[in-house]
Parts: C-alpha cells; structure tokens; sequence
C-alpha cells in the first residue's frame, strides 16, 4: 500500500459518516487489532461505541468524534 493509501483517512472531512475498523486505524494510526480491541470493550472502560451490521461492526463518525473528545479530555484531567 503505498503512503498516499495509508492515509486516505487523515482528517475529520476525509472520513465518511459511517466508520469501518480500517477508518479508524488509519485516522488514529493504530493497528485494525487495537480498534477491535476497543471495538470489544466496554464503552464505561474506554471501548469505542460501535454498532453491528451482520458480522461486521461499524461506528457513526459523530460517535467517533464523541468518543475522541472524551478522550482528550480524560487525558487533560489526569494532568491537571
């Protein structure tokens, strides 16, 4: 896959509505194993909330920016 390929999904806007396990890898330039990780934990311990279609699983990107926002702010009253 070439550099360009490895981040198609770099920014807010270049992300769909409807977010797949490679999405987010590749937005937060993690392996597609941690998302499913995350995707298996629970949302209270930290999991990214994620919703089912048949077998695969899927994240409604305003979930997704929820998600990074509690994150960050987690992480900024842990250093406060």
């Amino acid at each position: 896959m070439s550099n360009k390929e490895n981040n198609k999904f770099s920014t807010w806007d270049s992300l769909p509505d409807t977010l797949t396990a490679l999405h987010i890898s590749q937005f937060l330039q993690i392996s597609r194993r941690r998302v499913y990780e995350l995707f298996h934990t629970h949302v209270e311990k930290g999991g990214i909330p994620n919703f089912e279609i048949g077998a695969s699983k899927r994240v409604s990107k305003e979930d997704f920016k929820k998600w990074i926002s509690l994150k960050m702010k987690e992480k900024n009253d842990v250093n406060s």
